[in-house]
């Protein structure tokens, strides 16, 4: 590949970024709405003999059907993203939802936030600018 067409595919593809962005947002809406889901329904022990509570327990529970509905429109975004954007740029950018995932897990269920993942979390936003950066 010729260097100006891989700059120019990275200036093409960075158009579609907010596009990805709303895929990646809408996964991590998912994962925070089935925390949600979940802390309200409790902890369980898989076994035969509470299968038909949990199912009930699961399926009723409006914010696990919200995180459903959820990933259910994210992968409806992320088929328009790898239709348009190669999936080499793409993928990396699913990154960012646990940038989100995490800070949305310490600010709203109170989730450790050790300097350990803060330091994994700037690790993760550089390698998005990398991605991003045209060359």
């Amino acid at each position: 590949m010729h260097p100006n067409n891989l700059h120019s595919d990275l200036c093409e593809n960075a158009v579609y970024i907010p596009l990805i962005l709303v895929g990646v947002l809408l996964n991590a809406a998912a994962q925070l709405a089935l925390k949600q889901g979940m802390r309200q329904v409790g902890y369980f022990d898989f076994m035969v003999q509470n299968i038909g509570q949990v199912f009930c327990a699961v399926a009723t529970n409006a914010y696990i059907w919200a995180g459903l509905c959820c990933y259910a429109v994210s992968v409806v975004v992320w088929l328009l993203v790898l239709s348009r954007v190669e999936v080499s740029y793409a993928y990396p950018l699913l990154s960012v939802g646990y940038i989100v995932t995490a800070c949305a897990g310490w600010l709203f269920f109170q989730e450790n936030m050790s300097i350990t993942r803060l330091m994994g979390i700037i690790v993760i936003c550089f390698g998005v600018w990398l991605i991003t950066k045209p060359a």
